[in-house]
């Protein structure tokens, strides 16, 4: 825009001059005042809350993916006890020769049986499958029972089936605090038969 002389106070006549120019400029430059100080402590205060906000979800998210693989690893944990209990032998057809591995899994310590209730149990420790340098490894604590259960469908046949339950207990550290946690499995198993003759087609 071309300035004229009603711009810079002139007359509509007249044609501003050199010194009323730089007049000009040094008074608008006055008046261009900059950021104040308590302004620039809350730009920065604002800027602070919205990066630590930013930081803190990064932290969050660690500890939730870490969480996540303490959680899988001690299933992973929870489903090898699981896998043992089936590949033990339970034949409770096999007359004098009837074995059932259930109430002595391997492996575990604080065995105890009670006859009362046919019920089983014991515990192990395992290291969590999940990475760790010199000592700082995760001990996870299993705790294994098993129970026979007796069905009855009709008052000549009897029928039995095996509780397997896994508890395993992980340690979790979070903003400088122990926590526990426990995943659990249950699951069901029937006997074995074992007697080849009840393999055999029966034929009319």
């Amino acid at each position: 825009m071309r300035l004229t002389g009603k711009h810079l106070g002139c007359r509509r006549d007249q044609q501003p001059t050199v010194k009323t120019i730089l007049c000009l400029r040094v008074r608008s430059g006055r008046r261009q005042a900059g950021y104040t100080f308590i302004e620039m402590v809350i730009a920065t205060a604002i800027i602070a809350i919205v990066y630590g906000g930013i930081i803190q979800c990064y932290i969050q998210s660690g500890k939730n993916a870490q969480w996540s693989g303490y959680s899988l690893a001690a299933q992973s944990l929870a489903m090898e006890q699981i896998e043992q209990a089936r590949a033990a032998t339970w034949d409770i057809y096999g007359g004098s020769a009837a074995t059932n591995q259930l109430i002595n899994l391997v492996n575990l310590s604080g065995r105890n049986y009670n006859s009362t209730n046919q019920t089983f149990t014991g515990y192990s420790t395992n290291l969590l499958d999940v990475p760790y340098a010199t000592t700082n490894y995760v001990v996870a604590t299993n705790f294994v029972t098993t129970q026979i259960i007796n069905l009855y469908g009709d008052a000549s046949l009897q029928i039995q089936i095996c509780l397997i339950r896994v508890d395993t207990v992980w340690p979790f550290n979070y903003r400088g605090n122990t926590l526990y946690f426990t995943n659990t499995i249950i699951t069901y198993l029937a006997p074995d038969n074992r007697d080849p003759s009840a393999l055999t087609p029966q034929h009319n």
